[in-house]
């Protein structure tokens, strides 16, 4: 165990470092020390020994490994969100079974997470030390709620048809930091009919298939990664490919999806920024765009064009959000018809699809 000094300058935002590797306890500490606005407060080798260090210390975040000896991550976790919750990032491996146990620590309540590789750890997270800082940071800020008993809260009312039969309707989605588990809350209200949805959610290439594979045991809709050129089909949602832009296209009377190479924008591949323009250009009226949170402004920019366009565009409001960046700056930007709780966001969806379905009925 090792603890630092006490004596932390105020403004700092303290760093507790829990991982059984002496290796990376100390790569992380330095990584975070190398920073002007935050510290290590100390590390520790696994839970048992971290809970004393979270008493001793009070630090502002945690980074956690999610396999350890004693207690896993997990478990930790879990018992953390549920008696002291408080902001996680957790560390993660670049396996299968790493994707799968990271996808349940964000259900968990983790903030978000870092990858390290099996080998390499040193020139990996060396390599990744701005991306570790700016998520620590984005961390710090965000909205922790404690996490409620299994079973508790008010019995989910279902959307059970989304009241339109056509195939031009689309349902366009962008997040970020907070995005998985708003996803799940948001897809779980989705009927089987809903219109094709496409997502692209900030995640590194190894994830969102695991991810895809997640929501599609637990929705009523079909979810899946991405394929490039496969016909978009109502009930179904496609997932932007980890490091692979996602947008849609037009193949005669039909939406295909297309995958790409190109450079970041705005910093991210996937990036909602291409997403929504693609829909503003060969979707326009027949989308509605939904901004999820997250940090940062990606995809604001386009969802000005794709509101423009003649898209019905919806926000997560703050309140409701991890991360009240992204719908931030689209609202900012004139780029939003609604604000909403995320809870709410799906059955405005299907309300105006209702509407829209009695219409083209009555014509």
């Amino acid at each position: 165990m090792t603890v630092a000094n006490p004596g932390v300058p105020a403004g700092k935002t303290k760093v507790l470092i829990i991982d059984d590797s002496a290796l990376v306890r100390s790569l992380m500490s330095a990584i975070v020390d190398s920073q002007p606005d935050m510290c290590a407060v100390g590390a520790a080798p696994n839970p048992l020994v971290a809970r004393e260090m979270i008493r001793a210390l009070d630090p502002d975040v945690l980074t956690l490994d999610v396999e350890m000896p004693k207690m896993d991550g997990i478990e930790f976790l879990d018992r953390l969100m549920r008696l002291r919750p408080m902001p996680v990032l957790m560390v993660s491996s670049l396996t299968e079974r790493g994707a799968d146990v990271t996808l349940r620590a964000l259900e968990l309540g983790a903030v978000d997470f870092v990858t390290k590789p099996k080998i390499g750890i040193a020139e990996g997270l060396n390599g990744s030390a701005s991306d570790i800082v700016d998520k620590i940071r984005i961390a710090a800020r965000a909205r922790v709620r404690r996490k409620a008993p299994t079973g508790a809260g008010a019995p989910r009312k279902r959307i059970e048809r989304s009241g339109y039969s056509g195939t031009e309707k689309l349902i366009l989605v962008g997040s970020s930091t907070g995005g998985t588990e708003a996803l799940r809350e948001m897809l779980l209200d989705f009927p089987p009919d809903c219109p094709g949805t496409l997502i692209t959610q900030h995640m590194p290439a190894g994830f969102t298939k695991s991810f895809a594979l997640r929501l599609d045991s637990l929705c009523r809709i079909s979810v899946k990664e991405a394929e490039h050129g496969e016909r978009v089909l109502p009930g179904h949602a496609y997932i932007a490919p980890g490091d692979r832009h996602l947008s849609v296209a037009r193949s005669g009377a039909n939406y295909v999806t297309q995958l790409s190479d190109e450079p970041p924008v705005n910093r991210h591949r996937p990036s909602v920024e291409v997403l929504f323009r693609s829909g503003a250009r060969c979707v326009g009226g027949n989308a509605f765009g939904i901004m999820l949170t997250g940090m940062g402004k990606d995809g604001a920019q386009a969802m000005v064009e794709l509101r423009q366009s003649g898209a019905w565009t919806i926000a997560q409001d703050e309140a409701s959000c991890v991360v009240f960046g992204m719908p931030k700056e689209a609202i900012a930007l004139g780029a939003v018809e609604e604000v909403l709780p995320l809870g709410e966001i799906a059955g405005q969806v299907f309300k105006r699809l209702g509407a829209a379905g009695m219409r083209a009925t009555r014509v």
